[in-house]
């Protein structure tokens, strides 16, 4: 099908186009963070790594007490890399497990090492069932519901009683709950895979033919006593260091970007490092539901958290009439307008947009909604751009981490048209650095389309 604009949009930026032999894949995903202290306690799939930061920071030549911000701050690993360089972080954070895991992660400096000594102890010997309430059980929502083996839960259950029976310090009470919510995976008949939980066949949901073993399901006293100890372990080697880092001056605020970037004060940041969601239909309310219903959260809570997410997946409604409504009561509209004429002007968008109407007219979509959820993905993108550049200060940057994808075996060049918006914003777009090695399309285009390689890039964009 026709790609005229999107070529014409590759020829406009084939100058800030550079592969940067510095970047690999481990660096721009979680990958380099599995083994790093601190970083390895949750296994936060879709963030980058804390040395990605750290040359992202070099690269900036920023000094210290300058101000960052991530608007998609997931588990805070730049808001704790930045802090450790001396910058001052913050972030915004819509998922509730991002906000969790930064909170925790600060009080952890604060607790005893005998407290973690002490359960590590216990973890030997005590029975944690018997401090299992009566009718007590796990908060489960409609999509985790037989998620653990039975002795698991309740196991699960008793020692987080346990924790509260036996500790006064509060902040030690939270880390060894928070303890438990790193394994839940691990100790559960699922796996985080994309676009949703992956359920092993021993939890009999699986059909026959659809097999899936994901190999070792640890019990609950092995899986917490490993996770216990990998916290000790860390703890003593932030003691050992005579850290003075002050976590708490991190400043995070917890809901969706589209409403609170437009609070932060124009012209008060010096550089922004971010990965938004990508454009590739994972739905992080199905992917952390365990998490999510560890924090309480019910199957309307999941709903509503789902649709106030920035749009990723075919089930999130256009928030046109949101935005509007936040730029109007700030007196904003001509802003909202302009913002909205930018998109509507981008023409390899609207290209991307025709093309993928017409394979869905032709049932060549696997899901007709993918065209509503590429339009609003971008859409939405566009307003977050705007207000990136308006929140920096001269000479401010911005890094964007981000990757392309396929639809029907057409690649949408994210990378491309989110620069195209930056300028158009105003940025000067001084590389969009792409890796050595892309990244294969998913094995359903795979199988119609063959493999291809489509770009992992991180954007530089400077006011």
């Amino acid at each position: 099908m026709s790609s005229v604009h999107r070529k014409a949009l590759e020829h406009k930026f084939k100058g800030s186009l550079k592969i940067n032999t510095d970047l690999n894949r481990t660096l721009v995903s979680f990958q380099a963070n599995k083994k790093l202290p601190f970083y390895r306690w949750f296994k936060y799939k879709e963030g980058f790594s804390a040395p990605m930061m750290n040359y992202l920071i070099s690269d900036s030549g920023l000094n210290k007490n300058s101000k960052l911000l991530d608007p998609f701050s997931g588990s805070g690993v730049a808001l704790f890399a930045a802090l450790n360089r001396g910058l001052v972080p913050s972030g915004i954070e819509i998922l509730p497990v991002g906000p969790y895991i930064i909170k925790n992660r600060i009080k952890a400096a604060k607790i005893p090492v005998d407290d973690i000594d002490r359960a590590l102890c216990d973890c030997l010997s005590e029975d944690f069932k018997k401090y299992l309430p009566a009718q007590s059980k796990f908060n489960h929502i409609s999509i985790t519901e037989g998620a653990f083996p039975k002795e698991t839960e309740k196991e699960m259950l008793g020692f987080i009683n346990y924790a509260r029976d036996h500790f006064a310090d509060p902040d030690t009470q939270s880390i060894l709950e928070f303890a438990v919510f790193c394994i839940l995976e691990k100790i559960s008949y699922t796996r985080k895979d994309g676009q949703y939980l992956r359920w092993d066949y021993r939890a009999g949901k699986n059909p026959l033919n659809k097999k899936f073993n994901k190999g070792h399901i640890p019990g609950f006293r092995e899986a917490i006593t490993e996770k216990l100890s990998e916290i000790r372990e860390d703890l003593l080697l932030w003691n050992s260091e005579t850290a003075s880092t002050n976590f708490d001056s991190i400043n995070l605020t917890e809901g969706s970007v589209l409403k609170l970037l437009p609070e932060i004060p124009s012209k008060t940041i010096n550089i922004i490092i971010t990965s938004p969601p990508y454009c590739n239909r994972y739905d992080y309310t199905r992917t952390y539901a365990l998490e999510l219903a560890f924090l309480g959260i019910n199957d309307s809570g999941i709903k509503q958290l789902r649709q106030e997410l920035l749009t990723c997946t075919v089930e999130n409604r256009e928030k046109t009439s949101a935005l509007k409504s936040i730029y109007t009561d700030k007196r904003r509209v001509n802003d909202f307008n302009r913002i909205v004429e930018t998109f509507n002007s981008q023409e390899a968008l609207q290209e991307v947009i025709e093309v993928l109407d017409k394979l869905r007219t032709s049932n060549n979509l696997n899901n007709p909604n993918i065209v509503r959820m590429v339009k609003n993905y971008f859409f939405e993108m566009c307003f977050i751009i705007f207000e990136l550049y308006r929140v920096l200060k001269n000479n401010g940057i911005v890094y964007m981490v981000n990757d392309n994808v396929r639809y029907g075996g057409e690649e949408i060049p994210v990378d491309l048209i989110l620069s195209d918006f930056a300028s158009t914003a105003g940025f000067n777009v001084r590389d969009i650095w792409t890796l050595n090695t892309g990244k294969g399309n998913s094995s359903q285009q795979m199988g119609v389309h063959g493999r291809t390689e489509l770009r992992k890039c991180v954007y530089v964009w400077q006011k």
